[in-house]
Order: C-alpha cells, then sequence, then structure tokens
C-alpha cells in the first residue's frame, strides 16, 4: 500500500520545472502534463491534477518477440495492482494482425514498456502529492527528496541551432499520394494516414530543456515527457486515444486541422472553415465510425455513442477538429482488451485498417515506433488515460539520432500540394525549436 505526504502552498510552476531536471539522473522517467491551466476547454487529462510525474522503478514490463506482450501486460498488472506508466508503440500492430514492420528504425524504441514507479508526484493547484512505498523509499528520503527538487540548482539553458533533414521532398512526397489516392479509387481503402520524417544525426540535445523548450510555446493537453534509458520522447500532443474512468470509456480521434488566424476575427473564419470543410468532415466521420466498431468489441451492448461529433478546439497554432466516442466496458472484459483491441488508433492508420496499415508500411519509409503510439499510466484502481503520441521528437542519446514525424489523412479528395503543406504546418513548432 503506498502512502501519501502532501505539501501545500507550493510554487507549482517553479517546482515543476525543477523536478523535469532533478528526475534526469533516474533511468525511468514519465511526466505527464495537461497544461490545464491553457487548455481549459479539455477534459482534465490527467485524473484531477495537472501534472503526475512518475520516477525510478521498482519493477518493469519490458518488450520481447514473443507475440504475447498484451498478455503479459495483464498478468503483470493483475500481480501487482498498482500504477503503472509507459507506453505502446505503433509496431505492436504486428503481433495483433499479420503485419510487419521492415522500415529504417533510428531510434530503436521497444516496442513496449510500463513500469511501477518508486515515485509519483502529482501536483497542481499550489498543491504537491507524493506516493511511495516504505519499504522502498522511507518518508525520511522522500522529504529530503523533495527538499532537493526545491533547492535544485537549474543548469544554464544553452539555444539549440540545428537542422532537421526531410526523409522525402516535395516532389516525392506528392507521388506517394497520388499512388495511394489509386488505391482509394481501386476501393482497397477509403482513407490512409500518411507520414513522413524529419531527422537529425550526430547531434547532442538536453531532452528536459527541449521538452520545457516546446511545453512553452505548444502547451498541449496531453504533452508528455518519458526517460527509458538512453531514449526519450518528447511530446506536445493535443489528441487523447482513450480514457478508462471506472466502466466508462472514452476516446478522442482528430481528424481536422487548420492554422490560428492572425486577428480574432480571421482566427473566427478559420474555426468556421474547418467546421464546415466537407473534406475534413468525411475524414472524421470515417474515423469516428472506425472507433465506434473498435469499441464495440468490449461494449456493453447498446452502449457506444458519439458524444461529440465534430467538436472545434483551439490551441497555440492550430484549430483541431475533435470528436469524443463513448462506452461501457462490458462485464468480463478486462481494460487491456479495450486498449488491444482499439490499437493503433483509427486517427493514425485509416480505414479499413488493417489494409491501410498494410500500405502505410509499403509507402512510409520510416518504421513509425513510438510515434503514432500511445504513452500514459493505469492506476491501482484499472482506471488509464493514454495520448495519441503526435507532435512529438524522439531522441536516442547513445546514437545521437533525433527524429520526428508528421503527417495526414488521404482521401479520395486529398490534393497532395496542400497534404504537404498541412504537414509543414504541424512541424513547424518543432522545427521553430531548433532554427532562431
Amino acid at each position: 500500500m503506498r502512502k501519501i505526504i502532501t505539501y501545500k502552498n507550493i510554487n507549482t510552476e517553479f517546482f515543476k520545472r525543477n523536478i523535469l531536471y532533478w528526475a534526469q539522473s533516474f533511468s525511468h522517467v514519465a511526466y505527464l502534463e495537461s497544461n490545464a491551466e491553457y487548455n481549459k476547454q479539455t477534459d482534465n487529462s490527467f485524473t484531477n491534477y495537472h501534472t503526475i510525474v512518475a520516477i525510478d522503478k521498482i519493477s518493469e514490463l519490458q518488450y520481447h518477440d514473443k507475440k504475447d506482450n498484451f498478455l503479459r501486460l495483464k498478468e503483470y498488472y493483475e500481480t501487482l495492482k498498482d500504477w503503472l506508466f509507459g507506453f505502446f508503440t505503433y509496431d505492436l500492430k504486428n503481433e495483433i494482425e499479420n503485419l510487419t514492420s521492415e522500415n529504417f528504425d533510428g531510434v530503436q524504441m521497444p516496442e513496449i514498456n510500463f513500469f511501477q514507479p518508486k515515485l509519483i508526484f502529482f501536483i497542481a493547484n499550489n498543491i504537491i502529492k507524493v506516493e511511495y512505498f516504505n519499504d522502498y523509499t522511507p518518508r525520511v528520503f522522500v522529504e529530503n527528496m523533495v527538499k532537493q527538487i526545491k533547492n535544485f540548482h537549474l543548469p544554464t539553458e544553452t539555444e539549440i541551432n540545428l537542422t532537421m533533414q526531410s526523409r522525402i521532398n516535395k516532389d516525392q512526397y506528392v507521388e506517394i499520394i497520388n499512388q495511394i489516392k489509386e488505391h482509394i479509387k481501386r476501393g482497397d481503402i477509403y482513407e490512409m494516414n500518411y507520414c513522413f520524417e524529419f531527422f537529425a544525426e550526430n547531434v547532442y540535445i538536453s531532452p528536459a530543456t527541449v521538452f520545457y523548450q516546446l511545453n512553452k510555446i505548444s502547451p498541449m493537453p496531453f504533452s508528455c515527457f518519458y526517460k527509458l534509458y538512453d531514449k526519450s520522447l518528447i511530446s506536445a500532443s493535443p489528441e487523447r486515444f482513450l480514457l478508462k474512468k471506472e466502466r466508462q470509456i472514452i476516446s478522442q480521434p482528430i481528424k481536422g486541422t487548420i492554422k490560428r488566424g492572425e486577428t480574432p476575427e480571421q482566427d473566427q473564419i478559420n474555426r468556421n472553415l474547418l467546421l464546415n470543410n466537407p473534406k475534413e468532415r468525411s475524414e472524421n466521420v470515417m474515423i469516428v465510425d472506425l472507433v465506434r466498431n473498435d469499441l464495440s468489441k468490449n461494449a456493453e451492448q447498446g452502449s457506444v455513442k458519439v458524444l461529440e461529433l465534430f467538436g472545434i478546439y483551439s490551441f497555440s497554432t492550430l484549430h483541431q477538429m475533435i470528436s469524443t466516442i463513448g462506452c461501457t466496458i462490458a462485464n468480463g472484459s478486462h481494460f487491456v482488451d479495450t486498449i488491444r483491441d482499439c490499437f493503433p488508433m483509427g486517427s493514425m492508420t485509416g480505414a479499413p485498417k488493417v489494409r491501410a496499415m498494410e500500405l502505410i508500411e509499403k509507402y512510409e519509409l520510416t518504421k513509425r515506433g513510438l510515434y503514432s503510439g500511445a504513452v500514459g499510466y493505469i492506476t491501482a484502481y484499472a482506471n488509464f488515460d493514454f495520448n495519441v503520441v503526435i507532435r512529438s521528437l524522439l531522441y536516442n542519446r547513445q546514437r545521437k539520432y533525433l527524429s520526428y514525424m508528421v503527417g495526414s489523412a488521404i482521401t479520395s479528395e486529398s490534393i497532395a500540394e496542400q497534404e504537404y503543406e498541412e504537414c509543414l504546418l504541424k512541424a513547424k513548432t518543432m522545427k521553430n525549436l531548433f532554427q532562431k
């Protein structure tokens, strides 16, 4: 049973910055940031807290190449019945369906990782709660750690200046999109999410610094920093994959993007353009139908419902079209089965899902890995919340390899040049981090 220490009247913004840097000495860190003060339109992402930070491991579920990783997660959770933090990479699709991933992989994340943390910090409204096991970290140690964090000497931040290369150029992109549209014309698929990579080699960055800077300019509701030994995820994700509260499940796929206007009047015009765009609405509906089908596999009969269709949500640089689908999990269904049967998420694959994933492997040049996977937590009471890993950087410190991917949904109405511009819009925030 975890014990709890509560600290009140804390400068939580200062504490959050300190703990991000202080935690870098540990092999396992999950820093989940809802940016609640900027995202009041979004359901609070991480239970009743704005920020959750899980540090150090008691135990760990590591990937192995037998096709039973979801079953192993189920057994791991049932053995511990404790908080777990971790991720699913996109390439777990290969054990759900008869698929492969043979493309280049510069980051080389394991395909699944979950850890049981020694310390969990829950941060909101100038209050910090720390959960810990006395057997692993006695109270006096916890209190000493909190003092260290409060007094932690922050490193000097240096400007990062590097150039990210695109894996393909515009002409190659246009040619690929036109080939995908031929598949749509033949009826192989209705929609497919096509992505491509920007990367840099032989680079050294401070992942904590990059996350801090990214979160300042793009404070998203499902942002996260995840450190696993020498590999890091730096994410400013606006999208929720799945949330479970008691028996209720919700999914919130994003399909539809437009830039913010430079004036309030233009901003409202852009919102209306997105809301009434037939192509964006068509894309959104197709993914909503796919998610409804995925949820129905473990839902109580008749409980799958669209709670919001074509919601327009505004973020720092973009408006997004987000729909919300909910259901009640059926008696006897395990929550891990719900995750498995909805994975990978429809917003990052296409319809029909399996054929879309086959074509993704054919036309993309980079293995997605953790990009378009999911990061989040599972509570001791079998609730969970996972994001969709988009608008994210991945870094392998040992290989000095930095990567981010961008993509968009391709339908019969897609114009390749416009899709390319949408991808560049999504990449703009990351690009601006490194090129001043």
